[in-house]
């Protein structure tokens, strides 16, 4: 496994692109000092005020969570843009009590809202073919947390989407999605691209409105941008910063503390409003090596808040680490013994990256000293 000179990134990022050792995300970072940032912001005043002034019920829609991104990105967009929003919360199914108080934080900021909840049993028999097929169970639920903000868009006649960021800038990748502001593109990213409709071995087709938005029909009437294209300041630190600063609960809110071994990272504003993300997380670190601490770790060294060789340490405690009453409401959930899940596990960690040592997979492979 190698790993990028300069960030903790690995080469066994699906879609990953290195440079000369250098892997895509830091290539953009190079990238952003040679941006006319003055320019791209007039840019999108001007995509926001060609919205503003077709008199709509409403400029925009913004897909929202609730967590720093979403915060930091609708206040911009009513603030600065003076667009009038509507938000649309896809709730993700078991939604924490964190989540539940940063939804209804950003509505009480000043937000009309459109709440999208898909049919739970519906949901929850796709999650489990995902786990079972992908070891991805999270997959399905990225369909309708991307397409709600789209569908309502085209329902309500809105012209003008933001979303928050590329993928394709933020991670590196180069699958499909352009590194471009169009985010009319999303369902062209990693988790998306298979399509939706390869759901209909497990649900009838009625049954995935809402899980797909018809990007031909969105073309002729409706953008959408991705908000960090433009925006010089975008990062997730100065993200939680402003949304910190306006109510956002993160993990140090917890009663009792935040423990970063519970979620396999050492950042406490990280994925907030749903448990089964951890657990996803563990299974992404079993099968390519890295995990959501590995993710963290990049953006800090990327903005000069952490050495290279201080990640390291922040790797080996913590990625891939997963608190056992997580896993065990992830199993509860899909009705499965814990015993199954890591049966259904054991198949798909890489054997090249892992062995398994008295019961427990133990990673063959060993972080750079500097």
């Amino acid at each position: 496994m190698q790993y990028c000179k300069r960030c903790v990134q690995s080469d066994t990022r699906p879609g990953i692109v290195f440079k000369d050792g250098v892997c895509g995300a830091c290539l953009y970072e190079d990238e952003k000092i040679k941006i006319d940032w003055k320019s791209r912001e007039k840019q999108l005043q001007r995509i926001a005020d060609a919205a503003h002034y077709q008199n709509k019920d409403y400029d925009c829609v913004l897909g929202v969570s609730g967590g720093k991104d979403s915060t930091y990105t609708a206040l911009y967009a009513r603030n600065k843009l003076n667009l009038k929003c509507l938000l649309v919360n896809n709730e993700p199914e078991g939604i924490t009590e964190i989540g539940k108080h940063n939804i209804e934080n950003l509505i009480n900021l000043g937000f009309d809202v459109i709440k999208v909840r898909p049919n739970p049993q519906i949901l929850k028999s796709m999650i489990k073919r995902d786990f079972y097929k992908y070891l991805n169970p999270v997959k399905i639920t990225e369909y309708a947390l991307w397409s709600s903000a789209y569908i309502i868009a085209d329902k309500f006649n809105i012209p003008l989407i933001i979303q928050g960021e590329n993928p394709a800038l933020t991670l590196g990748v180069s699958n499909g999605l352009p590194s471009d502001d169009n985010a009319l593109n999303a369902d062209k990213q990693n988790t998306l691209k298979d399509g939706w409709f390869q759901y209909c071995d497990t649900v009838s087709e009625r049954d995935l409105f809402l899980y797909h938005y018809d990007t031909p029909s969105l073309r002729t009437k409706t953008k959408a941008v991705w908000f960090q294209y433009y925006d010089k300041d975008w990062s997730p630190n100065h993200n939680a910063e402003v949304a910190i600063k306006h109510g956002l609960y993160t993990r140090d809110n917890i009663v009792g503390g935040f423990n970063p071994e519970d979620i396999g990272t050492y950042v406490p504003y990280a994925q907030l409003d749903s448990d089964l993300v951890q657990v996803n997380q563990m299974f992404k670190y079993l099968k390519f090596g890295f995990g959501q601490c590995t993710d963290y770790c990049c953006y800090d060294i990327r903005e000069g808040k952490l050495k290279r060789e201080a990640a390291w340490d922040l790797l080996e405690k913590y990625d891939g680490k997963c608190a056992g009453r997580y896993i065990q409401k992830f199993c509860d959930y899909i009705g499965i013994t814990v015993d199954e899940m890591w049966r259904v596990v054991d198949t798909f960690v890489n054997p090249n990256l892992f062995k398994k040592e008295g019961g427990k997979w133990i990673k063959r492979f060993s972080y750079p000293v500097n």
